[in-house]
């Protein structure tokens, strides 16, 4: 299972987007972010969005798709286009009920919106006497 911040290091560049790329098992994928939110953008060949699922399960992010049978080279035997990736996201640091998903072309795009340091529940403001 990889790790949100872990995906995160990256440079910043021009746009004020820090970013990021590697490959897994669901091919090469790439994480951008800026002060609101974080990117993900995960290519998906021979998917459509009936093929893919996205969950948020506590501080786990579940992306996992299946295609339908494709003939190999025509032999009789078919391969099905299966993803499944688990990134596990910072506790309290995403609106998790907010996270977006659009898929596009064989690409699923996924935003995850952070929240602000005043609605965090894991920061603590302490007065001062």
């Amino acid at each position: 299972m990889a790790r949100l911040p872990s995906l995160m290091e990256g440079v910043a560049t021009e746009t004020g987007l820090s970013s990021t790329a590697g490959a897994s098992r669901l091919g090469r994928w790439v994480a951008k972010e800026d002060d609101g939110a974080v990117y993900l953008e995960m290519p998906m060949p021979g998917l459509t969005k009936e093929h893919v699922q996205v969950r948020a399960d506590k501080n786990i992010l579940v992306i996992k798709g299946e295609g339908e049978k494709q003939p190999l080279d025509g032999d009789d035997d078919s391969a099905v286009p299966r993803y499944n990736r688990r990134i596990e996201l910072p506790a309290d640091a995403y609106k998790m009920d907010k996270i977006k998903a659009e898929m596009k072309n064989g690409v699923l795009w996924v935003t995850l919106l952070k929240l602000k340091e005043e609605e965090r529940k894991d920061v603590f403001h302490v007065k001062v006497e």
